[in-house]
């Protein structure tokens, strides 16, 4: 029983981090602090544009 749990646990170790692992990188968050000088976060489009002057 001893060896069932201690695999057990090692198990679900490994498979959690592997699948973690796996979901890293796929996609780059930008938010509003992201973006660069002169550039204000639009809401409609969820991404950096170019600030409109009046």
């Amino acid at each position: 029983m001893k060896y069932t749990a201690i695999f057990s646990v090692l198990a679900i170790t490994l498979l959690s981090t592997a699948s973690m692992a796996s979901c890293q990188g796929d996609q780059i968050d930008q938010t509003a602090a992201s973006c660069a000088p002169g550039m204000v976060w639009d809401e409609a489009t969820a991404s950096c544009v170019a600030n409109p002057t009046s």
